[in-house]
């Protein structure tokens, strides 16, 4: 039963978190990449925080920011939001839902804790800018 509700595989999506230097400030943003041969549609973002305190246990967790983007052509990158280094410290998720061919997909990338290093990231070829991606 199970099964028959999944809808299909997302496959050559992805999120990034990069690095830029914009006005001479260190700034990141939050990108989804298509690496599909066809074209995104409809496509719609929700982005949270959650995690702990590690000083009190409390639970934390942001609001959820939705964003839209009309249209993804293949092989191209789309800036979804900036994100705080405070947020860092907390697990991020990108749910991404879209439609291709009138079929609905669907996925979660999940940035967990402590994940957005600098010493993590690697250059994304597709922007040319360091940073760190979820496929």
């Amino acid at each position: 039963m199970k099964e028959s509700i999944k809808g299909p595989k997302v496959e050559n999506v992805a999120v990034a978190i990069v690095q830029s230097v914009v006005e001479g400030e260190l700034s990141y943003y939050a990108y989804l990449l298509s690496n599909r041969d066809d074209i995104m549609e409809g496509i719609i973002i929700a982005s949270t925080g959650y995690g702990e305190n590690t000083q009190t246990g409390e639970t934390i967790r942001t609001s959820t920011l939705r964003h839209t983007i009309e249209v993804l052509l293949p092989n191209e990158a789309a800036k979804i939001e900036p994100i705080m280094p405070e947020l860092f410290g907390l697990s991020n998720e990108y749910w991404v839902s879209f439609w291709v061919d009138g079929v609905m997909y669907d996925k979660r990338f999940v940035f967990p804790a402590e994940s957005i290093l600098e010493s993590n990231m690697s250059l994304i070829t597709p922007l040319g800018l360091p940073g760190i991606i979820i496929k």
